[in-house]
């Protein structure tokens, strides 16, 4: 299962989530969402969890959990909206 993590503090590593969420079970992969251009974190990122189970009580006790003063928002991910791309369709 794949998972959003959000409201993540800035300083948070992709190592730090790995920690956290290893609590757990086992973890496929986990990722802190980091802007293409100056390498800062979003805010936010993805585990995957192989067993549901697992998932599900990582998210039951990770969700609006403290962490360095900020309330998590731990929920199952879900597939991203599709936006149309940007074709210049602003004013000049």
């Amino acid at each position: 299962m794949r998972i959003y993590v959000g409201n993540l503090p800035y300083s948070v590593t992709d190592d730090d989530l790995r920690t956290i969420f290893s609590e757990f079970g086992e973890l496929a992969a986990a990722e802190v969402i980091k802007d293409k251009f100056s390498g800062q974190s979003k805010g936010f990122g993805f585990v995957d969890m192989p067993s549901n189970s697992d998932a599900d009580a990582a998210i039951k006790a990770l969700n609006e959990s403290d962490m360095k003063g900020r309330k998590l928002t731990v929920n199952e991910a879900r597939p991203r909206a599709e936006r149309p791309r940007g074709g210049g369709g602003g004013r000049y």
